[in-house]
């Protein structure tokens, strides 16, 4: 499964991510790409464990039973999937500035390797590896850039 550990799924991420535009459609979702690309700077800044929100009822419950699905080779994050709290951006936000903040947050994350990765528990799924967040990192990017046609 890609990983943001590894340079080539870093660099993949990285291209797509130059190809959006301000006035990008999104194919799904209220978010414009400004918005997209602040949310998953969010989302890497739960995996380096700078946002460590409490665990949801709902994830303790269904948690175990869609991890194994949601972490499955080659199956992409469904459009439309829920968002942890505290990940929405709803204000608008300025492209260039959130690409080079996700960019290096991405960097960040890669160049720390396993190491760098949280120990607090995804608020949905709960304890994750770090390989697990490495890939669920790459997957959640993939899912927003699908979602512009990147």
């Amino acid at each position: 499964m890609k990983n943001l550990f590894e340079v080539s799924a870093v660099d993949e991420v990285k291209g797509r991510m130059a190809q959006l535009r301000v006035d990008s459609a999104a194919q799904w979702g209220r978010m414009n790409a400004a918005q997209a690309v602040e949310h998953c700077a969010r989302g890497m800044e739960l995996a380096l464990g700078d946002r460590r929100p409490p665990r949801m009822l709902i994830g303790r419950i269904l948690g175990p039973m869609v991890k194994p699905k949601a972490f499955r080779e080659g199956e992409p994050m469904r459009k439309n999937s829920p968002t942890v709290p505290g990940l929405e951006v709803e204000e608008e936000r300025d492209l260039e500035a959130e690409r080079k903040r996700l960019c290096g947050l991405i960097d960040r994350f890669a160049a720390a390797g396993p190491a760098g990765c949280t120990t607090h528990p995804h608020s949905f799924f709960g304890r994750l590896t770090p390989q697990e967040w490495s890939a669920w990192m790459y997957k959640h990017l993939d899912h927003h850039l699908r979602q512009f046609g990147a």
